[in-house]
């Protein structure tokens, strides 16, 4: 089997599993609790619709299918910070002091992952920034930035404000993670491609993506269709630090 061949396998199973978690979130009323998360998945698998319709229609050009397709990156971009935002705000619904202490986090964590993503970028030498597209991987590889630092700054506040391992708002955060770690990693190796290994290595690094992704929206199946639990934590007295005394104490000072 074809490399080739294997992506648009890989291709066809991430669009029937995503199709068919969209319709089991709309049928138990999923929308009500991710709300942006549904309009994600709504989102993708229209585009990949979309996509998949233009390559096949013969009156379709290369730069009308190429304006499509950059609207669209755009579009899953700004949909997916907006999920991330609901996971935050999700994972701080216990603490409502805290809540806007969460939301302020966000923010200050977006526009510093931002910054370290401009910051990368001015790096590249001038040579790897010549055409369209690799203006376009650059765009990608500071959203993969951001989106790969919200995911772990949430992972590693997950204990300290109560989320669960087995959660919901911890499974659809762990499948961006995977989506951006390996966009990442992507876009790091691309330009060390040999010229000579340059389609190959594209192929695979191609296939790779698509393999990400496909994982990715198996983990949110998994954690969406399965019975959500909670760990069972040990009770043991609430320290000073504990995040419920900082949520009562901002709930006093607000007063």
């Amino acid at each position: 089997m074809t490399l080739s061949a294997l992506w648009h396998h890989l291709w066809t199973a991430r669009l029937l599993l995503q199709t068919a978690l969209l319709a089991w979130m709309i049928a138990r009323n999923l929308y009500k609790d991710f709300p942006v998360f549904v309009l994600y998945t709504a989102d993708v698998v229209l585009q990949t619709i979309i996509d998949k319709a233009m390559i096949r229609s013969p009156s379709i050009s290369g730069a009308q299918y190429f304006v499509v397709y950059a609207i669209g990156g755009l579009v899953s971009a700004i949909l997916s910070f907006a999920v991330l935002y609901e996971i935050f705000k999700r994972a701080f619904r216990d603490y409502p002091a805290l809540s806007k202490l969460g939301g302020q986090l966000f923010r200050v964590t977006t526009v510093s992952l931002l910054l370290t993503g401009v910051w990368l970028a001015w790096l590249k030498p001038a040579a790897e920034l010549r055409g369209l597209m690799s203006r376009l991987d650059l765009v990608d590889q500071t959203i993969c930035v951001m989106q790969c630092g919200l995911v772990i700054v949430l992972f590693l506040l997950s204990r300290n404000i109560g989320v669960s391992l087995r959660s919901r708002t911890f499974g659809i955060a762990f499948g961006f993670g995977i989506l951006a770690s390996v966009g990442l990693a992507a876009m790091a190796i691309k330009p060390r491609i040999e010229s000579s290994q340059y389609t190959q290595m594209m192929n695979l690094l191609t296939l790779t993506l698509m393999a990400a992704a496909l994982c990715s929206v198996a983990v949110w199946t998994a954690y969406l269709v399965l019975p959500e639990t909670v760990a069972d934590l040990p009770v043991r007295p609430l320290p000073v630090h504990d995040m419920e005394s900082w949520n009562q104490e901002l709930r006093r000072l607000l007063r």
